[in-house]
């Protein structure tokens, strides 16, 4: 994707006019915020990614559980409805973080284990039966795998909690299915040279947080590099690929961004998990504009140490987010729900190619 592949835009916020200390969620004008679901103390818990589907909307739940898998045990992918209401449960073993519908098949992909020892769970939400799926090998970064994102009928993961500092290793691989396990082969190196779209120069990246992927209008990978604070965007990956570094800010100081959401149609909801609030916040608008970057998001501690968690939209040519809800513990996964039943399928988390 290049420059002028971009929505900018120009909206006026005061950061003043919401504390640091602000205790409820609050929408700026021409938005509303409401809840759409909760997790349930003892059965499921910290809600994070978002994956939906037509009517289908799939929330992982990490309990607070340990990102390796080291513990032994299991999370809850909780499929509701419309209206927020629980239609069905699925466990899978290990820490799920990342969660995505395959737009070929229809099939859930659930990554577990995010910091090690990673696996993917592939559910079909018809027959409602699960497959195990195991790496050939850990992977070359000697964290785990996190985020999922599809293109052109191919599959890619992002490669998280790397070891090495400069990380050498990919940050974005592919993925190639032999029999039962998962083999892959690197698109995006850690250390890959990349254009930065505030400045023009050629950087060297650093890749230290690969974290959530979906993918632009313009089919271009979007990789969130979060303890980085900034956005990494691959054009036609492959050997003719381009990258850009999108350096992040924000009325709250330099951000650290989790999912980022292109809205695929003028009419429904937003969907956001605030993980340590255990809740999932729908967000409403008139009329959004299809194509507009939504990106959640917590921005810099303050003199006492606190932070504010909002969801922002994305300007991708400065990688300034502008606010339009506030007061947010820790917002992570998010998706869109459409309101006509007719539309094809929408939300951040059913890629197409």
């Amino acid at each position: 994707m290049n420059k002028h592949a971009v929505l900018s835009f120009t909206l006026l916020f005061a950061a003043s006019a919401i504390p640091a200390s602000a205790q409820a969620p609050k929408a700026e004008k021409g938005y509303s915020i409401s809840v759409f679901a909760k997790g349930v103390k003892g059965k499921y818990t910290a809600p994070d990614s978002i994956a939906v589907i037509r009517n289908h909307i799939f929330i992982g739940y990490g309990d607070n559980n340990d990102p390796t898998g080291a513990d032994g045990k299991s999370n809850q992918i909780v499929e509701y409805n419309k209206d927020g209401q629980v239609v069905r449960i699925y466990t899978v073993k290990g820490h799920n973080d990342g969660l995505k519908v395959d737009p070929y098949t229809g099939k859930l992909w659930a990554m577990q284990n995010e910091d090690a020892n990673p696996n993917l769970v592939i559910i079909d939400p018809e027959s409602h039966e699960q497959k195990l799926y195991q790496f050939a090998e850990p992977p070359a970064a000697g964290g785990g795998y996190d985020d999922i994102t599809f293109r052109n009928g191919h599959a890619y993961f992002s490669a998280s909690n790397p070891a090495k500092n400069p990380n050498t290793e990919p940050a974005i691989v592919e993925a190639r299915f032999v029999g039962d396990t998962i083999e892959v082969t690197p698109v995006l190196e850690g250390n890959a040279r990349a254009t930065d779209v505030v400045t023009g120069d050629t950087v060297t990246l650093n890749l230290q947080d690969p974290d959530s992927m979906t993918l632009t209008p313009a089919k271009d990978i979007l990789l969130d590099s979060q303890g980085d604070s900034e956005l990494i965007l691959v054009h036609k990956p492959g050997k003719s690929q381009s990258v850009l570094q999108i350096p992040l800010s924000s009325p709250f100081g330099t951000p650290q961004a989790d999912d980022t959401l292109f809205v695929p149609s003028d009419d429904g909801f937003i969907l956001v998990s605030d993980t340590p609030a255990n809740t999932v916040y729908k967000i409403r608008k008139e009329r959004f504009v299809p194509g507009t970057a939504y990106t959640a998001a917590v921005g810099a501690p303050d003199a006492s140490g606190a932070t504010v968690g909002f969801v922002g939209i994305l300007d991708l040519n400065f990688g300034e987010l502008v606010p339009i809800v506030t007061g947010l513990k820790s917002p992570h996964g998010e998706g869109f729900v459409k309101h006509r039943d007719d539309d094809d399928d929408g939300g951040n988390h059913c890629d197409q190619d």
